[in-house]
């Protein structure tokens, strides 16, 4: 079997056959993990004892698992997702020791679907970052060339599913978190809208912006990882109660007439002639199968960046004060003489958490204080609303907008890591979905001359995951760049 034959699809049909034993799948991804992590560093822990006694247990009871959708499927978890007892730290140093007492909802699904948990994946502190660089566990380097990011902040999920040391990993999404490095790293990434997957057991970055999704090599496995880990779960407040659409739906329609939009004003501001030139040629395969391409206005999203740099990080500043050294993570010492209770929150704080985060959690903690929360983040809500107004006029007269996933290809590392904010206009296509709570989808649309991946983003409807999916299925079977390795040749 060829690498690119190991999809969830493939591993589940030669599990169902027994070609293949699912201990000898495990096996075969663990030895692949063990032996590329150490260029790589994808993963915060790697569960081997506990995935090969899972993979096992599947084999002895194959009657049981035979109806599953990921039955035998390996699969990594973002390490801002809860799996009890076991790692889960959110790259930070204050939440280091930390073993939830309870699975996500999302883990859950997964394991009742019959996947296999084989680890965690790195990213940039609580979420924080764009490029994996923000993490206690150090950069994630991306497959396709090692001196440069996966991006951010699920580089080690999106680095994971690309170079095949797993075939899918769910993350988070609060601003383009799964989009992006899914489009640096070459693999498919989907966010869905907001309330349709739970959130509960996921460490809160912004509580209204943050979104589980899953990161796979083909759209049809995306499809597949979205339908059992959808759905309304009493857990959450946010999830809503609307029946999840069949994942093989995709298949069951051509995206002829189909009206997809385009905001030209948006795009003018592309200044990398490789992202303008891969876009415009998904346009061309997209129109050649059917589809029509209508140009829309979106007025306000110039606004999108600054307005989520305000938004987001006033919601972190809330949500990371409950990280205090007290009940559980990392406590800094402290001299006896200076044991007081404040002076204990200070340092742990102060030592517990990076950089990146420290930041903003000043700057949300500034745009909701006395005198300025009127003037940023109350004028900040305002805009979001005004986006999301622009979007529901766009959609009135198209089914999906298409755009670049990202301005520019994987960067160095280390290229952006003093100047946040080249760091964070990087976001400036994917932010507006989180604002927003729509669903939006990045699928590998090519290769710059230099073999570094590039994508393109899809954004639909509320609920409309399933249209997403089938334009991108569409335009994956007519150009499988997902069948490309890394320049590197994995063992």
């Amino acid at each position: 079997m060829k690498d690119w034959d190991w999809t969830i699809a493939r591993l589940r049909s030669a599990v169902v056959a027994k070609e293949v034993k699912a201990a000898d799948i495990c096996d075969h991804f663990l030895k692949r993990i063990n032996t590329l992590e150490p260029e790589l560093n994808a993963f915060t822990a790697v569960f081997e004892e506990t995935a090969r006694a899972r993979a096992e247990e599947i084999d002895r009871q194959p009657d049981t698992w035979r109806n599953q959708p990921l039955l035998g499927v390996p699969v990594a978890v973002k390490d801002v997702i809860c799996t009890r007892g076991t790692h889960t730290t959110g790259a930070s140093r204050i939440l280091s020791g930390f073993r939830p007492p309870y699975d996500a909802t999302v883990v859950k699904r997964l394991q009742d679907a019959g996947a296999i948990i084989v680890g965690k994946t790195n990213c940039d502190e609580f979420a924080m970052g764009s490029s994996t660089e923000h993490s206690a566990y150090g950069p994630t380097h991306n497959p396709w060339s090692v001196a440069r990011t996966p991006g951010g902040s699920s580089g080690g999920s999106a680095a994971a599913v690309s170079a095949r040391l797993c075939p899918a990993s769910v993350a988070s999404d609060t601003g383009g978190s799964i989009r992006q490095p899914a489009a640096f790293c070459g693999v498919v990434g989907l966010k869905p809208t907001y309330g349709r997957v739970s959130r509960y057991g996921l460490l809160a970055f912004a509580s209204s912006l943050d979104q589980i999704g899953p990161m796979t090599l083909t759209v049809a496995d995306a499809a597949t990882v979205f339908q059992v880990i959808a759905g309304n779960d009493p857990f959450d407040a946010t999830s809503v109660s609307l029946e999840v659409p069949d994942a093989k739906s995709i298949f069951q329609g051509e995206i002829a007439g189909l009206r997809i939009g385009v905001p030209r004003p948006v795009l003018e501001g592309i200044n990398n002639d490789e992202v303008r030139q891969t876009f415009d040629t998904a346009l061309e395969i997209l129109v050649e199968r059917g589809a029509i391409l209508v140009d829309v206005q979106l007025p306000h999203i110039e606004y999108a960046v600054p307005v989520y740099y305000l938004v987001a990080p006033a919601e972190a500043s809330s949500n990371l004060a409950r990280y205090d050294g007290v009940r559980y993570g990392f406590r800094a010492t402290t001299k006896h003489d200076q044991a007081d209770l404040q002076t204990m929150y200070e340092r742990t704080r102060d030592e517990g958490f990076g950089p990146e985060v420290k930041r903003r959690i000043m700057l949300g903690t500034y745009a909701l204080s006395a005198g300025y929360y009127d003037a940023y983040y109350l004028k900040a809500q305002r805009i979001r609303s005004l986006i999301k107004t622009d979007y529901e006029h766009a959609f009135e007269t198209v089914e999906a907008i298409a755009m670049p996933t990202t301005p520019e290809p994987a960067f160095r590392i280390g290229e952006h890591i003093d100047d946040p904010l080249a760091m964070y206009l990087g976001d400036i296509f994917t932010v507006s979905a989180n604002l927003t709570g729509l669903p939006a989808l990045s699928v590998p649309a090519g290769f710059t001359s230099t073999r570094l991946p590039l994508g393109l983003q899809l954004m639909g409807r509320p609920f409309d995951e399933v249209t997403l999916l089938k334009i991108a299925e569409v335009y994956e079977q007519a150009s499988p760049w997902w069948r490309e390795q890394p320049i590197k040749q994995m063992p």
